[in-house]
């Protein structure tokens, strides 16, 4: 008899304890998370990315005449006047050559007067009839052919003046000399560099946006661009050229827009923040960017609400739109006013229990989690009454 007994009561004691675990089992501990209200008001759409600074203007400097270099006035780094005088190239063989051209041009001078004078007393004898026409006709030849051959000496010579001038490298903008590549001595031959210049005070930038993009972004958009070579600075442009193709490697469309770099903040080569504003919302909703989950179902939020006396994280797929500052715009899917989970959204399954985070005190501490369940109810019980205020 007391064996029986025994066996009862320990297959009591299993079912009992088999039905505790099978409850704490089905009664899971709410997630702690935090709230966010859904917000509604003005809300500018733009376009984010990063780009890189192009030198608009950057010559490099070729000799146009051949010889020996006399002198370098400009050195690397220096900033240059447009006509500064940069090098002398040594003039003596196109001196030598130009004087030989300007000395063909007299003697064809004279010669061409002297063919102007013949065929004035040859006309005269044709009128007078002492000669025939063809006489006179060949003799405006010749007069012809010299006209023709002091022309040619005249460009000869003035194609061997603008050789002596060559002679005399000058700058041909306001610039900075980036690489001096000629020195004293060097012999150098037609098409041979001398410098590399670099004029900063304009600049383009390439914006790479994808290929979605391309429907909101057109020429004379406005452009904000901002650069660690600059902080704090923005520089305000327009979209300049939008390039007709699609960038092979990347699969982006190359937007550009100059800036006007006259104070010389900004290097080419560099890189820039640039926003594109593509239209302005006076009411749009939105909600922080980590509010937004994705599930099998699409894009969800979840919206707390109160149900048999339990908070309840509630699945509602939205439709998104732009992102600004960390917020995304919500263009279905929320009416607006509703209380969404933040920090622990990306944990929450639809209708799971969820305690609301307490905010931080002033003095830098969190406050007490929230009690939820039978163990919060059975502290209220115990809790001795506090007495009324008088």
């Amino acid at each position: 008899m007391q064996k029986t007994f025994a066996a009862g009561l320990a297959l009591l004691l299993l079912a009992a304890c088999s039905q505790k675990a099978e409850e704490k089992k089905a009664a899971p501990p709410p997630a702690l998370i935090t709230v966010t209200q859904v917000g509604s008001g003005e809300f500018e759409v733009v376009e984010e990315t990063l780009g890189t600074l192009e030198v608009l203007a950057d010559p490099k400097l070729g000799a146009e005449v051949p010889g020996r270099v006399e002198q370098v006035l400009a050195r690397t780094g220096q900033r240059v006047k447009q006509g500064q005088l940069l090098a002398v190239i040594d003039s003596g063989d196109t001196t030598l050559a130009n004087r030989a051209d300007e000395a063909e041009v007299k003697r064809l001078e004279a010669l061409a007067a002297q063919q102007e004078r013949l065929l004035e007393r040859q006309q005269a004898l044709v009128a007078k009839g002492f000669l025939s026409k063809n006489a006179g006709d060949d003799v405006a030849a010749q007069r012809d052919a010299v006209r023709a051959q002091l022309a040619a000496a005249q460009a000869r010579a003035e194609n061997s003046r603008r050789s002596v001038a060559k002679t005399r490298v000058t700058s041909p903008l306001d610039a900075v000399v980036e690489v001096q590549i000629v020195a004293p001595g060097d012999y150098v031959k037609v098409g041979d560099p001398l410098f590399q210049l670099v004029a900063p005070h304009k600049l383009r930038a390439h914006l790479p946006f994808p290929e979605v993009a391309a429907t909101r972004i057109v020429p004379g958009q406005a452009v904000s661009m901002s650069s660690p070579l600059a902080p704090g600075k923005v520089f305000e442009s327009r979209i300049h050229e939008i390039r007709p193709g699609v960038v092979e490697g990347s699969r982006t469309l190359d937007v550009l827009a100059d800036i006007d770099n006259r104070e010389g903040l900004l290097r080419g080569g560099g890189t820039v923040n640039a926003t594109v504003r593509i239209a302005a919302k006076a009411q749009a909703l939105t909600v922080p960017e980590q509010s937004v989950v994705l599930r099998p179902a699409g894009k969800v939020v979840y919206v707390i609400a109160e149900v048999e006396g339990q908070k309840k994280a509630q699945q509602k797929v939205v439709r998104t739109g732009a992102k600004r500052g960390g917020r995304v715009e919500i263009l279905d899917g929320l009416k607006g006013g509703e209380t969404v989970a933040l920090d622990g959204a990306g944990f929450l399954t639809n209708n799971a229990t969820v305690a609301i985070k307490e905010a931080a005190k002033p003095g830098g501490k969190p406050g007490p989690k929230p009690e939820v369940g039978a163990d919060a109810t059975a502290k209220k019980a115990d809790a001795p009454a506090q007495p009324a205020a008088k």
